[in-house]
């Protein structure tokens, strides 16, 4: 009897397969024979899944922000609000062993989109949803009466997406000198400076 494959197990573990190799070599390692090795399969085998590296790669991010969006998801609605808006924006930081490992992949995957055309859409997508997603947490921060009503919406989104962006990145290039608990009290700072 032919053994029966769940195609979109195996895209994920290839996936996977891809953030080691970009984590331990570097993005301009992450061939189609590399990712195959490491996930134990034959190229021929993942070009089945991935017809070409940059597929591979867009999968990848996908999956990044797949994962992100399910953890957000899974925050509580009970959570008082301006926790619950802290919690989602810590999310997207390198806080765990997961998220570092996630954010190297998205900082690679931002490099190489600035060159590989195939790329770049993905990468205005996934940055134009968390700029919405920022809006938004600001808006119901503004619908509950948190938010201070000098604050434009316009500039915060742009200043907190910035904030969030710049943690994240001081925090996988300079992990000494930027905490884990560092990063959720600056955080939680802003907030509170916007805030009533």
């Amino acid at each position: 009897m032919p053994k029966i494959v769940d195609h979109e197990k195996q895209r994920k573990r290839i996936a996977e397969a891809t953030w080691t190799v970009i984590m331990r070599d570097g993005i301009e390692k992450a061939t189609v024979r590399n990712i195959a090795k490491e996930a134990g399969m034959s190229a021929g085998a993942l070009r089945y899944y991935f017809s070409s590296q940059s597929e591979l790669l867009a999968f990848s991010m996908k999956l990044v922000s797949e994962r992100v969006r399910k953890r957000i998801e899974a925050i509580p609605r009970s959570t008082p609000p301006l926790e619950g808006i802290k919690r989602c924006l810590l999310e997207i930081l390198p806080l765990t062993n997961e998220t570092k490992k996630e954010m190297e992949v998205w900082l690679s995957f931002t490099q190489r989109a600035l060159w590989d055309s195939e790329l770049q859409p993905l990468s205005k997508q996934i940055y134009n949803e968390l700029q919405t997603a920022i809006k938004m947490l600001l808006e119901l921060l503004g619908h509950l009466g948190l938010l201070r009503p000098d604050v434009s919406i316009e500039l915060e989104t742009e200043r907190l997406y910035a904030l969030v962006d710049g943690l994240a990145m001081h925090g996988i290039m300079q992990p000494d000198k930027l905490s884990p608990s560092q990063m959720e009290e600056i955080v939680e700072y802003h907030l509170r400076s916007i805030c009533r």
